[in-house]
């Protein structure tokens, strides 16, 4: 099938490349020349053939308002515009109506993956109508992890179900990561254990506690054994914030979830060492970037 891309940054860029692999056609819109195949969203409008399905990979808010906003007078009925970034799932509902008063379809999905999605597959959890789910469909495929189908992907509910699932999941991304940081500070800060980055590797097998997170864990500790290069600051992406707002809204307590994103805010205060380890968790697992001490 054809799918027109916006937003060819660390994620979308890797995730062209991947459906492209899968044998379909991405025509790929960003603001950097350099990695764009048009130069315009009209132009990219028009090199698709109907019905066009169109993945929107820009930062949530604003950015993605406006891109909505040009490609509702863009598209016409019968074409889908999919959502693909980390936004708010009251911010879905709002796109959905928008569109669907023009007769274009809404699909909101939630992507997991991070810089190793290209390798591994994109875990993908989206909401919307049967309907415009199918026009979708064959680009779920391909950039889901191969495996049995239904692994890796879910059809979560109705719009804004996608994004609301990934921001649970990042909630709970909060707290284990938080739970691994304030581990390793504990044995780093001990006299007793004086390998601490082998206690970690020693955990990637056979434990209940193993994870890609612990193993990125590892990683980051190969790198740096001590993370003496990093500044213990950690930024946060908003999701966890709109985790503990959708918990008190519905009266759920997640006391893990919220103490991580509370220690989040401590590490903009001092040079927090649990904050050394969250960082460089984001920085392996997302690219995300780190401060330098």
């Amino acid at each position: 099938m054809e799918l027109g891309l916006v937003g060819l940054g660390k994620m979308g860029g890797n995730m062209r490349e991947r459906i492209r692999r899968a044998g379909h056609t991405v025509i790929g819109y960003d603001r950097n020349p350099d990695v764009a195949d048009v130069h315009s969203l009209e132009e990219l409008a028009g090199k698709l053939k109907g019905p066009r399905v169109v993945w929107v990979m820009v930062p949530a808010g604003a950015a993605t308002q406006s891109t909505v906003d040009e490609l509702a007078e863009l598209l016409e009925p019968g074409d889908v515009v999919v959502d693909g970034g980390n936004s708010r799932w009251t911010d879905d509902e709002k796109h959905a109506e928008e569109l669907a008063a023009k007769g274009i379809g809404f699909v909101d999905c939630g992507v997991s993956g991070g810089v190793w999605g290209l390798q591994n597959g994109y875990a993908l959890m989206y909401g919307g109508d049967a309907g415009n789910i199918a026009k979708v469909q064959p680009v779920f495929d391909a950039l889901k992890p191969e495996g049995d189908a239904g692994v890796g992907a879910v059809h979560a509910g109705k719009v804004g179900a996608g994004h609301f699932s990934k921001m649970v999941h990042n909630g709970i991304e909060y707290a284990m990561m938080q739970a691994y940081a304030e581990g390793w500070e504990l044995l780093e800060k001990v006299d007793s254990v004086t390998d601490v980055r082998e206690v970690f590797r020693s955990w990637q097998e056979g434990t209940v506690i193993r994870s890609w997170l612990l193993d990125l864990a590892v990683n980051a500790l190969d790198e740096d054994e001590h993370l003496e290069k990093l500044r213990g600051y950690a930024q946060d992406s908003g999701e966890g914030r709109w985790t503990v707002e959708a918990a008190i809204d519905h009266a759920v307590p997640l006391p893990a979830i919220t103490a991580s994103l509370f220690a989040r805010f401590s590490s903009r205060q001092d040079d927090s060492p649990q904050m050394k380890m969250v960082a460089a968790l984001r920085n392996q697992f997302g690219g995300h970037a780190v401060e330098k001490k």
